[in-house]
């Protein structure tokens, strides 16, 4: 169940400053996903408290644009604890085969 505060006039308009600071883009890098390809989430990086008031966790400098894919990767569990470890995965390649995750071994040099 998500916190009142995500219905509120204040989320809406950190929410909005959030999705125009990082382009209408997940900030995932190398994802190229964005507003005309997939549904966009904007994600505190570190959570916030359960709360119907806004907190101090509830700042833009706090906030990153995700897609559908990569808010699902790090989404909190009942427990609390983000998926993944909080790790990004950025799923397939370039026209030239080449991973487009930055942290695929091929790509290590």
């Amino acid at each position: 169940m998500s916190s009142p505060f995500y219905r509120s006039s204040l989320w809406r308009a950190l929410r909005d400053a959030a999705l125009e600071r990082d382009g209408y883009a997940c900030t995932v890098k190398g994802c190229p996903h964005t507003r005309a390809t997939s549904r966009l989430y904007v994600d505190h990086i570190v959570e916030r408290p359960y709360a119907a008031y806004l907190t101090s966790a509830d700042v833009l400098t706090n906030l990153r644009t995700l897609c559908t894919a990569h808010d699902q990767q790090v989404r909190q569990d009942r427990q609390g604890k983000r998926r993944n470890g909080g790790r990004f995965v950025v799923a397939g390649c370039d026209a030239n085969g080449v991973p487009l995750d930055p942290g695929h071994h091929w790509r290590a040099r």
